[in-house]
């Protein structure tokens, strides 16, 4: 009697013990999505009941898949199929000079286009694309949540159209054409040990940017600087930042749940460098007056990619311009809470005035 007294007590006990454990794991999982939800102090929208059709091709399997030999019947046959992107393509982005001439005399076709689809490095790269990227469904689906986001603060927006193309590592990441394409390179998304980036001078530093997680932001990045491009010429420091901090803004508000370290393209430890040293930084910028400096060879480098930041510790990363410009913009939007995002990037004050009335103290 005594003896199973104990036992059922142990289980008793058990029961009692998987019961707390799971109502602790609740609690954690439901304390989890209020943080995610809240991420940044801002609650993230349910964007779940908004529909997104994406079109896309693949520019790259259909050139990869062209008879050298056949190159104008090829190309008729392409441009059919790219009536308004081809010739943007070819004479543009590659500057083959084609211009519509795709005739077997066409010397732009003989010596640039052949060369660039057969000749055995490039032919490398666009077999690297298909075995790296044998489908795009990961990649689309990322970018089909951020333009759910991109509908819900923009509702009359037009999803446009995705065209994948290898440009012979020459750094088209991503790129608009018009308002209704956009242009992903996936031969600058293969992974920073891809060993012929260096060939072409791509920095090690800039090796984040070339992660197909990566593809998002660029996505995005591209859309945003569509829009709202950057200007540099008689900028102040502070200025550019706050130009850059809204940049990251708007592409955190569309990819809300990508970390800050892949958005920015830093690796972790950069990252808690900056979040662990914010005063610090803003600090530095005061005591070198750099943030009212228009000195491009002073201050360009604050909001450009880079190794580090000149005059901060090596562990500091390039390009922290845009990361205390997105505090800044943070801190703005938290003391204007009605304003809406199409009213923040349309908003048109001093830089100066912007700091003062974002309230912005660093931690």
């Amino acid at each position: 009697m005594m003896v199973h007294k104990i036992l059922t007590a142990k289980t008793q006990s058990r029961k009692e013990g998987i019961l707390n454990r799971g109502i602790t794991t609740l609690l954690l999982a439901s304390l989890l999505f209020l943080l995610w939800s809240c991420k940044g102090g801002e609650k993230i929208p349910d964007v779940s009941n908004i529909k997104i059709e994406l079109q896309s091709q693949r520019l790259d399997k259909d050139l990869a898949a062209l008879d050298t030999n056949k190159l104008p019947q090829g190309l008729q046959s392409l441009k059919a199929k790219y009536p308004d992107f081809l010739d943007f393509y070819l004479d543009t982005l590659m500057g083959f000079g084609i211009m519509g001439n795709y005739a077997d005399s066409s010397k732009a076709i003989q010596l640039g286009l052949k060369g660039f689809l057969s000749q055995r490095d490039y032919r490398g790269v666009f077999d690297t694309v298909a075995v790296h990227f044998p489908d795009t469904k990961k990649e689309e689906a990322a970018l089909i949540n951020g333009f759910q986001f991109m509908k819900y603060y923009y509702p009359d927006y037009k999803v446009p159209r995705i065209i994948y193309v290898v440009s012979g590592l020459a750094n088209w990441g991503a790129f608009t054409v018009g308002s209704n394409t956009l242009g992903i390179g996936l031969d600058m998304f293969l992974g920073p040990a891809y060993p012929f980036y260096k060939s072409v001078d791509l920095p090690d530093y800039m090796g984040k940017h070339f992660t197909p997680n990566y593809i998002p932001v660029a996505a995005f990045s591209a859309i945003y600087q569509d829009q709202h491009p950057f200007y540099a010429e008689n900028r102040s420091l502070l200025d550019m930042m706050v130009q850059k901090g809204k940049q990251q803004y708007f592409v955190w508000k569309m990819l809300p749940y990508t970390p800050d370290s892949i958005r920015l393209a830093y690796t972790q430890k950069q990252m808690d460098w900056c979040q662990n040293n914010e005063a610090e930084v803003y600090n530095f910028f005061i005591k070198e007056n750099l943030f009212y400096s228009k000195d491009w060879e002073r201050v360009l480098r604050y909001v450009n990619e880079g190794p580090n930041s000149t005059g901060m510790p090596g562990q500091s990363p390039g390009n922290i311009g845009s990361w205390l410009g997105l505090q800044i913009v943070k801190a703005y939007m938290k003391q204007h809470p009605e304003m809406t995002l199409q009213q923040l990037l349309a908003l048109n004050i001093e830089p100066q005035q912007f700091l003062e009335q974002s309230r912005y103290k660093p931690k």
